[in-house]
């Protein structure tokens, strides 16, 4: 498949801060799964910085904006031609071992109802185990935007029974590290349908590390593993740690974020 993507991010501030800091990861994936055809980033009045790539893979872009900034936006437009590979992450290079993504964090943390719900599932082997272990984290949480927050941890959401694509990716990791499988939050793009109509949005889903296999993607909020229809970025333990945009604004303006996502399939 091909796709066309364009993602604006737009703050403003009340009273102009003195600068920005901006740490973007929002370079898709080298992988089997994707291949770039174009793909710009731009910030108003920003400056590009260093840019590498981190131990898992990912590729990271520093930018400043210097002040006074009453208002930036940060422009991601781009061509990617995807292929369906069963959500194996296959021919991805990267540094870090499996074993770290075991650590949790507060946003993924486990309690009794998390432990509960993990150790009630039984899988033939790990990549049994994760599907079913994504079987039941969707039929555990209803998709509800507006049920919970961006704080909100896999404990809190699976007790409402309730949340969005980032709920059920926090949850699927609770349950996963709580089977001993090595698991991480996955942020990216996903083009699809909803009663005839399209639902382009910035996605996230989890991957969990199943032996010889590797990393293998599981969107627990649709059911299924990410197919051509999903545009990867990066990962990280939680959302806030695989944020495709995170950064620092040194000033005293409340800041207003605005978000667009389009993301249309082109002809070959």
């Amino acid at each position: 498949m091909k796709l066309k993507i364009f993602h604006e991010t737009s703050y403003s501030y009340d009273t102009p801060v003195r600068a920005l800091v901006q740490s973007l990861r929002l370079t898709p994936s080298v992988f089997e799964g994707q291949r770039v055809s174009e793909w710009q980033i731009s910030v108003s009045g920003g400056q590009r910085g260093a840019a590498f790539r981190d131990g898992a893979g990912d590729w990271i872009e520093g930018w400043t904006v210097r002040g006074p900034v009453e208002a930036v936006s940060v422009t991601i437009e781009g061509v990617i031609e995807t292929r369906d590979t069963a959500g194996v992450l296959r021919g991805h290079r990267e540094t870090v071992s499996p074993l770290v993504y075991l650590r949790p964090t507060p946003a993924t943390k486990s309690d009794g109802a998390i432990a509960e719900l993990a150790a009630a599932i039984e899988g033939a082997d790990p990549l049994d185990l994760a599907h079913k272990l994504a079987a039941a984290v969707h039929e555990a949480i209803d998709y509800l935007p507006g049920a919970t927050e961006a704080s909100t941890s896999a404990a809190h959401a699976l007790e409402l029974g309730q949340g969005v694509c980032q709920d059920h990716a926090h949850v699927m990791i609770a349950c996963a590290r709580e089977r001993g499988l090595p698991a991480r939050y996955v942020s990216g793009y996903l083009h699809s349908s909803v009663d005839g109509k399209l639902q382009d949005a910035a996605h996230a889903w989890a991957e969990i590390h199943v032996g010889p296999l590797g990393w293998v993607g599981f969107d627990a909020a649709n059911a299924c593993c990410p197919d051509d229809r999903y545009v990867r970025l990066g990962s990280g333990y939680d959302a806030q740690d695989a944020a495709p945009v995170r950064g620092m604004a040194f000033g005293m303006g409340t800041e207003v974020l605005d978000v667009r996502v389009h993301v249309e399939e082109v002809q070959q």
